[in-house]
């Protein structure tokens, strides 16, 4: 607690109107949110890289900002750091009666089931003076990446009933869609409708991954990573024969590519 106490003042110091640092004076909400959302993206990273010692640093730096935006509202009058731990501890217990209460623990799907009823709820309680939240889908964050934005809105349509308890239909969709995309392709100046369709496949993407049990974003982040190390390993077989890849035609990349795939599988494999 006295760590936390010390950041908290140094906080205030940088805020400070007449001593404090210029360009944190000049901060607010919005101009800090992309780096609050960075730094939770490189938490992530050094979790995917296996780096504590980076994890632990990143971890640091995304507290700073959750004091950094409790400082600022409390400056507006709103709210304290105090407040949002409180917050975050009363939801933390609320949404866990079967440890905190007397409701015992029952199976993951029934205490899923129970979460999901609990943040309905208090979805619901939840005041707005401005909008009310009369759709389920009400309080999902559109900034999520894209994947992640659509795996909640469908997750969240699902609990009412909205989706299929089978996997054929899910396909069927998926190829559905793609059969559309294809058709939209074959217009000319079509760019809008092709947009509009290729939202519809990755829609039916994440719908799929969804039901297989897989997140779609950390299906496609390895997809990435994998991409990345075969088209790696083929620049390096490449410039081991001394050629260029910029002048390798396009059947010569496909087999360098190919060969690239085995000996990456074959060391995998060893």
């Amino acid at each position: 607690m006295q760590e936390i106490k010390r950041l908290q003042e140094i906080m205030r110091a940088l805020r400070d109107p007449e001593s404090g640092c210029p360009w944190d004076q000049k901060q607010d909400f919005s101009t800090i949110a992309p780096y609050t959302i960075e730094e939770a993206y490189e938490i992530s990273d050094a979790i995917e890289r296996g780096d504590m010692h980076d994890l632990k640093d990143e971890l640091g730096d995304l507290l700073f900002h959750v004091v950094f935006h409790a400082q600022m509202a409390n400056e507006q009058n709103e709210f304290c750091f105090d407040d949002v731990v409180k917050a975050v501890n009363d939801k933390l217990v609320r949404r866990h009666p079967h440890v905190f209460a007397d409701n015992k623990a029952g199976t993951d799907e029934e205490l899923l089931k129970a979460w999901e009823q609990q943040k309905a709820s208090e979805r619901s309680n939840k005041e707005t003076p401005d909008v009310a939240m009369d759709s389920v889908l009400d309080g999902i964050a559109s900034s999520l990446p894209a994947l992640k934005w659509s795996e909640k809105i469908q997750k969240r349509a699902a609990h009412t009933g909205f989706d299929w308890d089978e996997l054929a239909p899910v396909f069927d969709k998926l190829n559905e869609e793609i059969d559309e995309l294809k058709q939209e392709v074959t217009t000319e100046d079509n760019h809008e409708r092709i947009m509009d369709e290729m939202g519809d496949v990755l829609f039916s993407c994440v719908n799929l991954s969804r039901h297989l049990g897989v997140s779609a974003e950390q299906a496609l982040r390895q997809g990435n990573q994998k991409f990345i190390g075969r088209f790696q390993k083929l620049e390096q077989l490449i410039a081991g024969e001394g050629r260029v890849i910029n002048e390798c035609s396009l059947g010569e990349l496909e087999e360098y590519w190919q060969k690239a795939k085995l000996e990456l599988e074959n060391r995998d494999n060893k």
